[in-house]
């Protein structure tokens, strides 16, 4: 057997020693440190809300090729700028610069990138309030601002 302590007055040592060991999981460091608020643009949340500084084109990784179409973005809540991909076909057609969009989490592995996309980890899916898949499948018109 290892040293673990056992009997009638071990409790307090296997939780003092539970407690120690922790801080050697790094997903557990992440949590207790709150790091992910810390790094995120987005804070936290979930979803976060944002006006189009410029249209971009990235390379994808190899090995693919072709340009993926994205947005910097400037959050409103704190005035950060991050990149985030205009998912679909001709979705580029429908975002302008000055638009208001809602920005989420691409779903990439551990919070990172996804796919060929390097460098990427947000997504539009509104713009002006309007659903960007609803407006990709033709189901609403692009209002007017």
């Amino acid at each position: 057997m290892g040293n673990k302590a056992n009997g009638l007055m071990a409790g307090k040592r296997l939780k003092m020693k539970r407690k120690a060991a922790r801080w050697h999981n790094k997903w557990y460091i992440k949590r207790a440190l709150h790091l992910k608020e810390k790094a995120d643009p987005l804070e936290g949340s979930s979803q976060a809300k944002g006006i189009v500084l410029e249209k971009v084109q990235i390379e994808a990784k190899q090995p693919n090729s072709g340009l993926r179409k994205s947005a910097k973005v400037q959050l409103i809540k704190n005035g950060k700028q991050i990149t985030a991909f205009m998912p679909g076909d001709g979705a580029q057609k429908l975002i302008n610069e000055h638009d208001e969009v809602v920005v989420e989490c691409i779903g990439g592995k551990m919070g990172r990138a996804k796919g060929d996309i390097p460098c990427i980890r947000w997504q539009v899916i509104k713009v002006n309030d309007q659903s960007l898949d609803a407006l990709l499948k033709g189901k609403i018109e692009k209002g007017r601002r």
